[in-house]
């Protein structure tokens, strides 16, 4: 039997599809106390919250320690007399200070359980400085594992830089690690040996020249900030600037970009994309969320990582992902896969945030929609899909893309390629572009420099499209498989019966999808049940099935 399947690509799994997790996939199963302290929002962590950090570190590059102090500001959400920081058990704790004094404190793991002398009531605003040293766990292989990178430019000077998402913010400072609770604001005060300079997120308030050779380069983020985005940049860098008028905020946002010195002329080349993905973005996600900070790419010796108004940029100076196309498509080269994609996550990580690392997919899933999103709006609807259809290619769909909570796992690698196919689906479910971009603009405008989960995701599309998309999104998230579509078509000299039903693990996942019979558009709703429709006059070549809008797997029999 010939058909038609428009634009449907069967699975296949690429490894280098699997690089992309910027966090550590295969973790094991099996979590521990260790993991519990990390993850959960116990009594210990919900009892404060966090207002103003002011972190001052001194790096010793040749020794590749650290030695420094942060003070956290809080407010004490509850009464209580001791609560839990963290820091990884290979750094030292040289004093916790209150009030001038000392306080007690226990270490278990990677926890820090900090005793006050008394009662601390709920309202009160209060302030703890932690002094601490060592030697931070070093990456090796950064952004895919966590840490500090100690490096060599190709003049072999000192390139420092840190990436530490998922890893933990506290392999390097103190900090309520919890992805729920970001500082209203901070102070990043880092001491580097001259004449190398430190890039940091932020605004650069001063440069205070130290009598050891060193200089302390102060940073201030007048916005919320995630532990894990919170960076610095140690190198012989140059810098140039430009300036973006948005039109949808009417207002001018700086431009600043850091690199090596022998790049500059092909940084100024390749960062021209920065100026259109911004018009888009904004356009498409609402207004970009950190105009006080300023927007920087900083040229980092690791591939990438979305740290807040301080973009890592490690890709080479090419499109692609290292050059390389990650859809097979060809549509893949059009765009700088760091500076796009990082990017995105200032609206899809940074401003709006889950809760939880195990939703990492609402950061990585619409960082990569976004890609699309950019294509369709530079070259053409056809070329994001193109796009969208190649990157099904690399999607293993062996383990869930929504991770365990409360213990610090996110979901699989996944989360990026099926997290961006999922939204391209539900858009195609929804089958209104006036809604679906509504949806995806109220999500920013709503969660702005705020925290959010699947749940809110899922209530807000729900109450946007006025579906119900709850099993569509427990089967494309909480579930491994691929929704399976079962057709069997059958012909006669009347005409073609066309038999469906959809077969998954979810219950009465009923998706709606497009086929077209003779050019002509139409909406079925498959239900686990099997379902017919007789088309007369027609036969099997007549009938394509609209995988480009979708991602399932179909099954004709």
């Amino acid at each position: 039997m010939k058909f038609k399947i428009l634009g449907f690509v069967f699975l296949m799994s690429v490894s280098c599809f699997q690089s992309l997790a910027q966090l550590m996939d295969g973790q094991p199963a099996v979590f521990t106390q260790k993991d519990s302290l990390r993850g959960t929002l116990s009594s210990f962590r919900n009892c404060y919250d966090v207002t103003y950090y002011h972190l001052a570190v001194k790096i010793n590059v040749e020794a590749k320690t650290i030695q420094g102090s942060n003070s956290i500001s809080f407010k004490c959400l509850t009464d209580f007399e001791e609560f839990q920081i963290d820091l990884f058990e290979n750094l030292n704790i040289d004093q916790i200070l209150f009030q001038g004094k000392a306080l007690t404190f226990k270490r278990v793991y990677n926890a820090v359980f900090v005793k006050f002398p008394n009662t601390l009531l709920k309202g009160q605003q209060e302030k703890i400085t932690v002094f601490y040293s060592g030697a931070p766990t070093i990456a090796k292989k950064a952004p895919w594992d966590g840490g500090i990178v100690f490096s060599k430019d190709e003049n072999g000077e000192p390139w420092v830089a840190v990436a530490c998402q998922g890893f933990g913010a506290s392999c390097w400072w103190p900090n309520k690690d919890h992805q729920s609770d970001e500082p209203d604001s901070m102070l990043i005060s880092i001491t580097c040996p001259n004449p190398l300079l430190n890039i940091s997120n932020g605004r650069l308030r001063s440069v205070v020249k130290q009598s050891d050779g060193y200089s302390q380069y102060n940073w201030f983020v007048a916005n919320p900030i995630n532990n894990y985005d919170v960076t610095f940049n140690i190198g012989n860098y140059v810098h140039f600037t430009d300036t973006y008028l948005s039109p949808i905020k009417n207002q001018n946002l700086t431009l600043d970009y850091w690199v090596m010195k022998t790049n500059e002329a092909k940084a100024k080349k390749q960062f021209e994309q920065v100026k259109p993905m911004l018009a888009i973005f904004e356009n498409r996600f609402g207004p970009y969320a950190f105009y006080e900070d300023g927007y920087k790419l900083v040229e980092s010796p690791y591939l990438g990582m979305e740290h807040q108004s301080c973009v890592a940029y490690g890709n080479g100076y090419k499109n692609g992902y290292r050059g390389f196309d990650l859809s097979g498509s060809g549509e893949g080269k059009k765009f700088d896969y760091i500076i796009i994609h990082e990017s995105a996550h200032e609206w899809w990580g940074n401003s709006l945030t889950s809760y939880d690392i195990a939703d990492m997919w609402i950061h990585e899933g619409f960082g990569q929609y976004a890609e699309a999103v950019y294509l369709e709006d530079m070259y053409g609807k056809a070329s994001a899909a193109k796009y969208l259809n190649g990157l099904k290619r690399g999607v293993g769909n062996k383990e869930t893309i929504i991770g365990p909570y409360g213990v610090n796992q996110e979901g699989a690698g996944d989360m990026y390629a099926k997290g961006a196919l999922f939204l391209n689906t539900l858009r195609s479910v929804i089958h209104n572009d006036t809604i679906w971009w509504d949806i995806v603009k109220t999500l920013q405008l709503k969660y702005a420099r705020k925290n959010i989960s699947t749940q809110d995701v899922l209530s807000l599309m729900n109450e946007k499209s006025k579906m119900d998309l709850s099993a569509i999104f427990h089967q494309y998230l909480n579930v491994a498989s691929l929704a399976k579509l079962n057709v069997q078509l059958k012909t006669s000299k009347s005409g073609l019966n066309v038999s469906y039903s959809w077969d998954c693990a979810t219950k009465d996942f009923d998706m709606p999808i497009t086929i077209f019979i003779k050019g002509k558009a139409v909406i079925i709703q498959p239900k686990a049940n099997e379902q017919n429709l007789f088309y007369a006059n027609t036969d099997v070549k007549d009938l394509v099935f609209d995988g480009t809008g979708y991602y399932y797997q179909l099954n004709l029999k």
